[in-house]
């Protein structure tokens, strides 16, 4: 007992000291680190190791490419498919310009390049007028009965940080809306710009994907307002991530595996690399596929499909897990997401599966549920799938 509470200071006062440097990860590499430390090791992954694990291996794969020039008619099906088969895909010919993503990726690489004393007076854990930087603590799920006592005590004494560094703005709603003075001088352009550019195309897309709702086997689907007209879509949660290069890549995790908290996401990304997809090959999921590398394409942007739509389309659509490695002990990668979900965000507004989704040999798949109740299950559950178990209805 003594030495477990021995350990879960000292790991207290790591976690505490690292934070109070207000530098983050890039702190690390500024002062020259050669090793990673303890903070950023996986228990059971490295923390007790003098040698490093093997390193995580993926196939090679290409997402499906949905090209917004084409024809609508020509488009919905090409959503539908890449939405029902593996839940991500490219969006070229998407209408957001080319300088508006490239200014804003980067704005978000000067920040967290300029000198530890210029981005320190920002840091913080938690939000100010709408802006935080930070090294965020991943919410790893809770472990499962079978993990042993030393996995288990690991897991809750010490937080697992990523190889990453973060600023997470909210544009919204009316309240949440940043005080534009918090955000970093150099991103203080780009950043809203971009995200007045991604928010028209996310109405579009989330059209695109009410459309394709219900149009398999010939089916009419549910029309494109269906989507907007039961939640109204919004994008305005943004994550500006920045992962460092790394002197043992191999050890670190730059996002742990996870799904997303949203109805879908749009990401754009450096030329870098690092984003990966567990690729399922069977209706149901449930993990255990392979690892798949999400190579970037330029002039693209990533879109995926969250956990909220997944429910909403009764499982028509599918909300994979996803993670980033990191790739280089020389290259820092720059991402930039933006998350599209419900403005109705009161108790009092309940969603589930369309009615029109639903059949006698399809069921609904999931109950009804507040988007402050599937926060708090997410919060409950950490990254897992497990976030939505809670609101799944057993099959008869």
């Amino acid at each position: 007992m003594a030495a477990a509470e021995e350990r879960d200071a000292a790991a207290a006062s790591s976690l505490a000291e690292f934070h109070a440097s207000r530098a983050g990860v890039r702190g690390l590499v500024e002062s020259g680190a050669t090793a990673v430390p303890p903070l950023f090791l996986p228990p059971g992954c490295g923390r007790e190791r003098s040698t490093p694990p093997t390193p995580p291996r993926a196939t090679a794969f290409a997402i499906p490419t949905v090209d917004l020039s084409l024809p609508r008619s020509a488009t919905v099906p090409l959503v539908r498919a890449a939405a029902t088969s593996c839940g991500f895909f490219h969006v070229t010919s998407h209408g957001v310009p080319r300088g508006t993503v490239a200014s804003a990726v980067a704005a978000v690489r000067a920040f967290h390049e300029q000198p530890a004393a210029s981005r320190s007076p920002c840091y913080s854990l938690a939000p100010v007028g709408g802006v935080a930087y930070s090294t965020i603590p991943i919410q790893q799920p809770p472990p499962q009965d079978g993990s042993s006592s030393d996995h288990r005590a690991a897991t809750a004494a010490s937080p697992l940080l990523p190889w990453r560094d973060s600023l997470v703005v909210r544009f919204g709603p009316g309240p949440e809306a940043p005080d534009l003075g918090r955000l970093p001088a150099s991103c203080r352009d780009a950043l809203p710009e971009y995200q007045r550019s991604l928010t028209v195309f996310g109405k579009e897309m989330a059209g695109l994907l009410s459309e394709a709702l219900g149009g398999g086997g010939g089916g009419g689907g549910v029309g494109a307002e269906r989507l907007e007209r039961e939640m109204q879509v919004e994008g305005w949660l943004m994550a500006c991530h920045y992962y460092p290069p790394c002197p043992e890549p191999e050890r670190v995790v730059g996002s742990l595996e996870h799904t997303d908290p949203s109805l879908f996401t749009v990401l754009a990304q450096d030329a870098v690399g690092g984003l990966q997809v567990r690729r399922e090959e069977e209706e149901g999921g449930g993990g255990g596929g392979e690892w798949v590398d999400v190579a970037p394409v330029a002039g693209a942007l990533v879109v995926n499909v969250g956990d909220v739509l997944k429910m909403v389309s009764n499982e028509e659509y599918k909300s994979v897990e996803h993670r980033v490695v990191i790739k280089s002990s020389q290259d820092a990668r720059v991402s930039i997401a933006v998350f599209f979900n419900p403005a109705k965000r009161d108790a009092s507004d309940l969603f589930g599966p369309l009615p029109e989704l639903l059949t006698a040999e399809r069921p609904a798949r999931f109950r009804r549920f507040s988007v402050p109740e599937f926060m708090r299950s997410r919060r409950e559950s950490g990254h897992g799938k497990s976030s939505i178990d809670s609101f799944r209805i057993a099959a008869d």
